[in-house]
């Protein structure tokens, strides 16, 4: 029909349009970087290095010139940028293979503040998650929030049952504003590998994928509940530590509802020392708490900074927020085990043989080269006091040492490795002297006679086994099948001498399928 809209022609325009609001956001960021003299993110190895000149010669008029550390800088940029800036500051923290210690330290300490939303606003999310708005769910909330941050602010609030809780609210319009920022990095992510050949090492599209889905997560307070309640529920035995009650009637994916703690925060080393309170058995019960979560559940709190983490009167340690939790498997548990005691025995070579046999480098690495590097990141570390020792620091270097064997990323070990940083952090700041590994020392040694010694070995032989087993019944269905089709296909011969052969030839194949899957089974 004449004058008919070409739908390709509104496929190209809405292309044009994105690319232009894409653009403007771009010289956004690139002018808020300049601003805070932050224009050193901008990487050759990633943009190329005729467009990364062209980015920074248009941007320079704008450079304020700032005396600060490179990872201040990069921060205060990010917390102007809003929201998903601050978050991607967050998750920049946890790549030691590509920043240096200095500037991991800086983004790890990223302060996650933004201006308060009225509560006319949180008034209005209640209303539209629940018929009667606060009035009906609280006897009392306080209009003035206690903590604001990127993804929602905190109200303190009582029930209609008078029990003391928190109410968290999610920030209104936060998730639409993600959404358009994905899409940016995305664009860029792809404009990025045109423009150089190396970009696909450092993997951007998976690592902006990654990225998505975290914070995605974060931003549904239903599933920090479930979280909450899981990790609750794991250390249910630890009676000086204490996660909060969740309130699963006063919650939704924009409201979440948990008992409200008391505490000084873990960082009050004046206060929790007027109340009286050992140190040395602060720092035990959280190194204590951290190896049960990495090592006996999987399921670990990866956002340990010290305003997450309080201290009850009685000394119990009081545990917040769980929107960035991290999770590791049985072999991952084993792999890090094996790895750790590896190290503290200066037994690199089994370091490298682990590292090869978990796949996480190329087999035909040198394996003495490697332990040699693996030395090489080690002993300036083990050989400072036991106070200083590191063992996030010695994970650290030795993301940055298989980065050059090409070990691929583990982005299980990178959020641990961040959450070991922090938690390291947290307990220095109150007893300086102690170190959290060496607290935790016989726990790890016990965890490590139980699930690697040879009880362990014969557990894990007699699972295998029946787990081969119970496969055994659909492997010789299917060997039956195959010999079927290879006597059917191959074997051609007269039908007086098929039907003489047969028996012989077929129960021959079958037993060498059976011989075959003895040994799947138990070898």
């Amino acid at each position: 029909m004449a004058g008919a809209f070409n739908p390709n022609t509104k496929k190209t325009m809405l292309k044009m349009i994105n690319s232009l609001q894409n653009l403007n956001r771009i010289f956004t960021i690139y002018r808020v970087l300049a601003k805070y003299d932050a224009l050193f993110i901008i990487d050759e190895k990633v943009l190329g290095r005729r467009l990364s000149q062209v980015i920074k010669f248009a941007a320079k008029p704008l450079t304020q010139a700032s005396s600060k550390r490179r990872g201040v800088k990069l921060a205060d940029a990010l917390t102007e940028l809003g929201p998903t800036f601050i978050k991607l500051g967050q998750a920049l923290s946890t790549r030691p293979d590509l920043f240096d210690e200095e500037m991991i330290h800086d983004l790890t300490n990223l302060q996650d503040k933004l201006p308060a939303f009225s509560f006319s606003e949180v008034e209005k999310i209640l209303n539209e998650d629940f018929d009667g708005g606060s009035l009906k769910l609280y006897k009392y909330i306080d209009k003035e929030c206690v903590a604001a941050a990127s993804i929602a602010q905190v109200h303190l609030a009582i029930t209609r049952e008078g029990e003391e809780v928190a109410v968290k609210v999610l920030r209104p319009g936060v998730k639409e504003a993600f959404k358009k920022d994905i899409a940016l990095l995305k664009w860029l992510a792809n404009l990025a590998e045109k423009f150089s050949p190396n970009v696909s090492r450092l993997k951007l599209k998976d690592a902006v994928r990654e990225f998505e889905k975290s914070v995605n997560i974060e931003m549904n307070l239903r599933l920090e509940a479930a979280a909450a309640d899981e990790l609750r529920h794991n250390i249910s035995r630890h009676e000086k530590v204490k996660i909060p009650k969740i309130d699963w009637q006063r919650t939704s994916d924009r409201i979440l509802t948990l008992e409200r703690l008391k505490g000084r925060r873990i960082d009050d080393t004046a206060g929790i020392k007027s109340m009286g309170l050992n140190s040395t058995e602060i720092v035990e019960t959280a190194a204590h708490l951290f190896f049960h979560m990495v090592f006996e559940n999987g399921f670990f709190h990866a956002d340990l900074h010290p305003g997450n983490l309080f201290i009850e009167d009685d000394g119990t340690l009081a545990v917040l927020d769980f929107g960035i939790m991290g999770r590791i498997d049985s072999k991952t548990q084993k792999y890090l085990a094996e790895m750790l005691l590896g190290f503290i025995t200066r037994d690199f070579y089994k370091v490298a043989e682990i590292h090869k046999q978990a796949g996480y480098i190329p087999q035909e690495t040198d394996i003495n080269i490697f332990a040699q590097a693996c030395r090489a990141i080690t002993e300036p570390i083990l050989n400072k006091p036991l106070g200083e020792i590191s063992v996030a620091r010695l994970l650290g270097q030795l993301f940055k040492v298989t980065e050059e064997f090409n070990m691929q990323t583990q982005p299980q070990l990178l959020l641990l490795q961040k959450s070991m940083l922090l938690a390291e952090g947290t307990g220095r700041l109150i007893a300086p002297q102690l170190n959290m590994w060496q607290l935790s020392k016989p726990l790890v040694e016990k965890w490590i006679q139980r699930e690697l010694g040879v009880h362990a070995k014969l557990r894990d032989s007699i699972v295998e086994t029946s787990s081969a087993l119970q496969r055994l019944p659909s492997l010789i269905t299917n060997m039956e099948k195959a010999t079927k089709q290879i006597a059917e296909t191959n074997v051609v011969i007269s039908n007086h001498a098929k039907n003489r052969k047969k028996p012989s030839f077929y129960w021959w194949l079958v037993a060498v399928n059976a011989i075959i899957v003895f040994f799947l089974c138990f070898y």
